[in-house]
């Protein structure tokens, strides 16, 4: 196991409330009857809906066979997978976010699937979600779903300000210039409890700060996976820019990596006028924001980039029952089935043959298509560093050093050196 793991994916892909979860029971890879397997996840109560339906199918279409769904708290979830993986007791199959998944699969801890899905199989998923859930080049689950950011605005607020053109495509997305000027007209129309906009890296959301670097054509991680790329012109820009967020008062002060209140929150609440939020958290917002919004494209520098929500489904690699965990996974990424979750939870979907105007999203299909959009941006570069298992430790430094820049004062320069610095001991 890992000296060090810290959990990515409470801001990455949690909901606002885990709704519907039940006590821990433990596993049973190593125990359970022929043609029964456990399924350990924690779950929206949307997604346990989805979950529950489509095991049912699995089920149904599969006599004898019985998958026991255990539905979890988040916060429980690692903490018990860890402890489970030791003690040999982990469940059959699992749920894991793309963050975390480089840990696990770096550590032989998860069933190789390269036996179970032809070429033609793996090509029907978008490159980079498949290059997510690959490590060295070898399967270790399948890409369940994603979620990215986009920006969501308060249309009679932008309107105020004399904002009525919100670009609803990446080809006409603002620019980081544009975009500046859109939060300078608010910042000059909004009064002084208000504020232009919050971004999403707070409570264990830092490395989406990623896609400023991105988008400005930097990189974490040089190609090889091992060496610091960060100090670069292009990693200062990034730096600059978003530290220029709070230098230019377009965010409230209490909104940085170290905050403890998400930038949803703050959008649906009126204390901004735009927050960039995940497509998962659309019917939270839709469901307590009391005004008007719409979501436009995150803004393009160099190129368009968003963060890696989502998640991906493992099988525990000494399952006594390989064959069936792997079928169950290969049933769940179906292209009928993976449409269904994602209609019935308003997550994306990872496969190229699914077309996205075909999804029918239960809530604001209307502004679904611009995260749909968003999600092409992603690189298979990009998703490399993302699942790296070394993320999760260079994320506590990235905080550490972000919020010394942002609101402690340090340098550009001091801050991407220490980063670098603790990227290199993290890789060595």
């Amino acid at each position: 196991m890992p000296k060090r793991r810290v959990m990515l994916a409470a801001a990455m892909a949690l909901p606002l409330t885990l709704a519907g979860c039940a006590g821990f029971t433990g596993g049973g890879g190593n125990d359970e009857e022929e043609g029964s397997l456990t399924f350990t996840t924690w779950a929206s109560e949307a997604e346990q809906a989805a979950f529950e339906s489509l095991i049912e199918d699995f089920e149904a279409a599969n006599e004898g066979t019985d998958v026991k769904l255990n539905v979890v708290p988040y916060e429980q979830m690692f903490t018990n997978i860890d402890a489970q993986l030791s003690s040999g007791e982990a469940p059959d199959v699992w749920r894991v976010d793309y963050g975390n998944l480089g840990v696990y699969s770096s550590q032989e801890q998860l069933l190789d699937l390269s036996e179970y899905f032809s070429d033609d199989e793996i090509d029907a998923f978008v490159p980079a979600m498949w290059e997510a859930v690959s490590y060295d080049g070898v399967p270790y689950g399948v890409p369940h779903q994603t979620d990215v950011s986009a920006l969501m605005v308060n249309v009679p607020l932008l309107a105020q300000a004399g904002i009525t053109d919100i670009p609803t495509s990446l080809e006409d997305a603002w620019t980081w210039e544009e975009f500046a000027d859109v939060a300078t007209k608010l910042r000059a129309a909004l009064p002084a409890e208000q504020f232009p906009f919050a971004y999403n890296w707070q409570l264990g959301g830092t490395p989406r700060w990623l896609s400023w670097l991105f988008q400005a054509g930097g990189a974490l991680l040089e190609e090889d996976g091992t060496t610091p790329a960060i100090d670069s012109p292009e990693g200062a820009k990034a730096l600059d820019f978003t530290k220029s967020f709070f230098a230019n008062n377009w965010v409230p002060p209490t909104s940085s990596v170290k905050s403890s209140t998400y930038a949803d929150s703050l959008f649906v609440e009126g204390t901004t006028a735009m927050a960039f939020v995940g497509s998962f958290l659309v019917p939270d917002v839709e469901n307590l924001a009391d005004f008007e919004w719409a979501v436009t494209p995150m803004p393009v520098d160099e190129r368009g980039a968003t963060d890696l929500g989502g998640n991906a489904l493992v099988a525990t690699a000494d399952t006594d029952q390989p064959e069936l965990a792997a079928e169950f996974l290969k049933f769940m990424v179906e292209a009928e089935n993976m449409t269904a979750f994602c209609a019935a939870t308003n997550e994306l979907p990872t496969r190229v043959d699914i077309a996205p105007d075909s999804i029918e999203f239960t809530v604001r299909p209307d502004v679904m298509p611009v995260f749909v959009e968003q999600a092409t941006t992603l690189e298979p570069s990009d998703v490399k560093q993302l699942t790296s298992p070394y993320l999760a430790e260079i994320a506590v430094a990235l905080q550490d050093q972000l919020e010394l820049a942002f609101v402690g004062g340090q340098s550009t320069e001091e801050t991407l050196a220490n980063i670098s610095a603790a990227a290199a001991e993290a890789t060595s």
